[in-house]
């Protein structure tokens, strides 16, 4: 598994290294939610794959001198996007996992694997029965690469 140091090498968007940075690999931080405005589309040989339509969700500000606002989620399904970017190179893959502080906070989104890079990375956050409040940049996932 790939230190940090090395897997930054590998990423644009970082917001702040030494906050995003573990052991086993770097936190992932929200840019971006979305909400699904109609039905997507699968079939057996892609050709006729549709992504499901989306509408970029505002975070509001708590007051109006903070910084930062909060994007204060209902129950349901919701697209995440991260700041991060990634790049692999041949052969390489990443896992990115929920943080457990996700879960704790009443959202989770599946572990998944990627064997080419990704701009914009993005996932499928699904938040429990009593909501879920994300603050601009917060961490939710690590990404780690395998080598």
């Amino acid at each position: 598994m790939r230190t940090a140091d090395a897997l930054a090498q590998q990423l644009d968007g970082l917001v702040h290294f030494d906050t995003q940075r573990a052991l086993d690999g770097i936190d992932l931080t929200v840019n971006a939610v979305f909400r699904t405005t109609g039905h997507g589309q699968l079939d057996f040989g892609g050709g006729e794959f549709q992504a499901a339509p989306r509408e970029r969700i505002e975070p509001v500000l708590d007051d109006p001198e903070d910084d930062y606002g909060w994007w204060t989620l209902e129950k349901g399904a919701y697209i995440i996007q991260y700041n991060e970017s990634l790049s692999l190179d041949d052969g390489e893959q990443a896992v990115v996992t929920p943080l457990e502080r996700t879960l704790q906070a009443g959202a989770h989104h599946s572990a998944f694997v990627l064997d080419e890079g990704h701009d914009p990375l993005d996932t499928l956050l699904v938040v429990s029965r009593m909501g879920c409040r994300l603050k601009e940049n917060c961490r939710v996932s690590r990404l780690m690469v395998l080598d």
